[in-house]
């Protein structure tokens, strides 16, 4: 039914059924193309709703204060396996981020349609600034050589192995694509598959992990914090990738044949794989008080939870979670504030999306 504005001498009508088309063209890709950024009515909320938990965890790595871990790292009280976690912690983060947030811009924000999607995959990208970011903080604050990061980055195999896991997906989107093909949606759906669930969902997890570890034992602290809230800000990624992967299935049904799936969870098999060799890279030798084979576990827990959230099946079945620790670290509803002594209060539970024991 239209509805008519009078305005003085003036009138307005608005079509409805013209409007609730509008509405109804909204898809994951394949929707109505307009140059507006009309986000109302939202179609998927779930985006919207994670966009406002994102807004409201903010960060900036300037906040957090460093003198504590610059000491550390000066005196003879850290261990060279100690050290060497974080070197390989900012030796991969200060480049994987951006990888992340280049896919997000150049080609998952460019293909979908709806304007909620594109609203929280632009906040998603500018998380991954940040946190490029507080890698940069944390090399100038250490004084470590930035070459020597960027030869970890680029010389490291393991490294290189898990990059060129990525970007292969990656790259074979940078080009004109026909996403009315069941094939070319498939690469689309992998590629956010790989992304969401492979990469920040697991392979990002073994490094977390042992950062966190030394934050427990008191060390590096500016460091694990910002960790700390990395992590944090990765479970609304995963979330968000998940929901939209999803999504994508639903709305294209043909895709999800027994051979995809198959083809996902194998995919996620050599994440996996890859992701042991560099933890075993990353802890040659038991430290931290933790063990490579703890943390090598630890990624088959989480692997598997991640095939869960997706409807896929997992890869070893009724694994229990070996380091049930990492939920507490997750826990930052209330933080104290590091430079102004005030208590900050964060948003409760649920801004985790993902941030229970069962769902780490």
């Amino acid at each position: 039914m239209d509805k008519t504005y009078t305005i003085g001498t003036r009138q307005f009508v608005l079509d409805q059924d013209k409007a609730e088309a509008a509405f109804a063209a909204k898809r994951i890709i394949n929707g109505r193309q307009t140059m507006t950024f009309n986000l109302l009515p939202l179609k998927y909320q779930w985006a919207y709703d994670i966009y406002r938990i994102m807004k409201a965890n903010h960060w900036e790595p300037e906040d957090i204060q460093m003198q504590k871990d610059v000491e550390q790292w000066r005196s003879n009280d850290i261990s060279q396996n100690e050290r060497w976690i974080i070197m390989m912690a900012i030796g991969y983060f200060s480049a994987a981020e951006g990888i992340v947030g280049d896919n997000i811009q150049h080609v998952v924000r460019e293909l979908v349609t709806a304007p909620e999607l594109k609203l929280v995959l632009g906040r998603h990208a500018h998380e991954e600034n940040i946190h490029a970011d507080s890698l940069l903080y944390m090399i100038s604050s250490l004084g470590i050589n930035p070459h020597e990061c960027e030869a970890m980055f680029e010389q490291i195999p393991t490294i290189v192995r898990k990059n060129e896991f990525v970007t292969r997906h990656s790259n074979s989107l940078r080009r004109a694509l026909d996403l009315t093909q069941v094939e070319n949606k498939k690469i689309l759906a992998k590629n956010i598959f790989v992304f969401g669930q492979c990469m920040e969902g697991t392979q990002f997890y073994g490094l977390f992990g042992m950062v966190l570890s030394l934050y427990r034992q008191n060390k590096f602290p500016g460091i694990g914090q910002m960790f700390r809230y990395t992590l944090r800000d990765e479970s609304n990624h995963i979330e968000v990738f998940r929901n939209l992967f999803m999504d994508l299935v639903e709305e294209n049904q043909e895709i999800w044949t027994p051979e995809f799936r198959e083809e996902l969870v194998d995919t996620m098999r050599e994440a996996v794989s890859l992701e042991k060799e560099f933890i075993r890279d990353c802890l040659p030798v038991n430290a931290v008080g933790l063990s490579p084979e703890e943390f090598e576990t630890y990624i088959d827990f989480i692997a598997d939870r991640r095939l869960a959230g997706c409807g896929l099946p997992p890869i070893n079945p009724g694994i229990s979670n070996p380091l049930p620790w990492l939920a507490e670290m997750m826990d930052i509803r209330k933080e104290q504030n590091f430079f102004e002594g005030k208590v900050t209060d964060y948003q409760k539970a649920s801004s985790l999306i993902s941030g229970s024991d069962d769902d780490l």
